[in-house]
């Protein structure tokens, strides 16, 4: 069953890829890039160490020897999106206890994945094949790596199914890795965790599908989507051909230590910290229409739901707070229980990162779809993944210890158990009305 929906997979990215392939030229011969910031961060220790106990060490090497088969642009396409989608299934066949574990690191890491994509998309990026690659092309094919590795081609509801719910989530790479690059990513986890899963809710059977996405700000402007010619970006162009179909939708991402929060209200500003290319943005998330833009998009999640049940060992709030600047005013406030009539947002619930960026992009989607009133969606931050005592210091610590284990497998279970319920809410408040 999973290499039929691996090919499957393959053969719609292909095909959307036709129709859209970019032209080539007499200039298709031109200097191949360096290495991204991201990509540079490979040759370290740590990354070399969790490719390694993982049984991922071997895919770069592999995946460069089946793209150097390539005779032209059209094979190397075959090559990347077929290569991406074995890499996102061989990750979720490992996290959800599929085949062997490849190594002593624990099946629930998502490390894995983050550093043998990187490890393909510099091949990619470095890559000078004997028949030309014009920069439009080269983009093309790293777009293409991207989505057919994060899940982003993979998400596939049954048909029928009658009374099955169905549920989108999604996840985040590592971030603030010149920190510590060390560093897990728990809604990265989940969405290896959850993808393709059933949940049993009071209210009947609900099928999981999920994506990851990049912590890069560029990506979400639109990236190598503009090549394209779409005018949105990765949130978009992943979530938009599935809102009308699921029943619910969270994004997920890691926020505060020690709780969860559903994050009532989301902004529609950047805050500038710097991504995992080390570059910073701040000024108002750039969206289609901005002329029809709100300062401030909701969570349709039933959040009182979620916070007054029993899912996991972490509390959970419904986190209304915001930072606005208010009508009339010049300097930006804190405002406990939301925004004010007219202020402009500076800060959502979630702050002003890239997890509130797609949780308002996600809802205002929704919205602009018409979706708002039927539609439950909105953000879930989970704690932020910490390793045990003794284990704290980036220089002189090891990858991985049983409570960092631990707690990434009490997050991964929590949200699942928070999607469990609020299915069931929504389920409920659907059938009263």
């Amino acid at each position: 069953m999973n290499s039929i929906r691996v090919r499957i997979g393959v053969l719609g990215l292909a095909l959307m890829a036709g129709l859209s392939a970019p032209t080539t030229g007499a200039s298709a011969a031109e200097t191949a890039p360096t290495p991204t910031v991201e990509e540079q961060r490979l040759d370290k220790a740590v990354p070399q160490e969790i490719l390694r106990r993982s049984g991922f060490d071997a895919l770069a090497a592999d995946f460069s020897r089946d793209l150097g088969t390539a005779r032209s642009y059209a094979e190397a396409r075959l090559v990347v999106v077929r290569e991406g989608a074995r890499l996102w299934r061989r990750a979720v066949d490992r996290a959800q206890g599929r085949g062997p574990a490849g190594g002593d690191l624990s099946r629930d890491d998502d490390r894995p994945l983050y550093w043998a994509r990187l490890s393909m998309t510099r091949e990619v990026r470095t890559w000078e094949p004997g028949f030309g690659l014009s920069d439009g092309q080269r983009r093309a094919l790293l777009d293409a790596l991207e989505r057919s590795s994060r899940g982003q081609g993979d998400i596939r509801y049954p048909q029928g199914g009658k009374g099955m719910r169905r549920v989108l989530v999604t996840g985040f790479d590592p971030f603030t890795l010149d920190r510590d690059i060390r560093i897990s990513n728990p809604s990265g986890a989940t969405a290896l965790a959850l993808d393709g899963t059933v949940i049993e809710t009071a209210d009947g059977p609900a099928r999981v599908e999920t994506a990851v996405f990049p912590v890069r700000w560029q990506d979400f402007s639109g990236g190598t989507s503009q090549a394209f010619g779409t005018g949105e970006g990765t949130v978009e162009r992943t979530l938009r051909p599935y809102l009308k179909q699921v029943d619910l939708f969270t994004t997920v991402s890691q926020g505060r230590v020690g709780r969860f929060d559903i994050e009532r209200t989301n902004g529609a500003w950047r805050g500038g910290f710097p991504d995992n290319e080390n570059i910073g943005r701040t000024e108002t998330i750039p969206v289609v229409d901005p002329a029809s833009q709100p300062q401030w998009t909701s969570t349709t999640l039933p959040y009182r739901e979620i916070v007054a049940a029993s899912t996991g060992r972490f509390p959970v709030y419904d986190n209304t707070s915001v930072t606005e600047i208010p009508a009339g005013g010049a300097e930006a406030v804190v405002r406990p229980d939301g925004p004010t009539a007219g202020s402009v947002a500076r800060a959502g619930g979630g702050g002003n990162y890239l997890s509130n960026e797609i949780a308002y992009r996600a809802t205002l989607l929704r919205d602009r779809l018409g979706l708002r009133d039927v539609l439950p969606g909105g953000h879930v931050h989970t704690p932020v993944l910490q390793f045990g005592a003794g284990n704290t210091d980036p220089a002189t610590g090891v990858v991985t210890d049983p409570e960092f284990v631990r707690n990434r497998v009490d997050i991964v279970a929590q949200v699942r158990a928070i999607v469990g319920v609020a299915v069931d809410a929504a389920s409920t408040s659907r059938s009263g009305s």
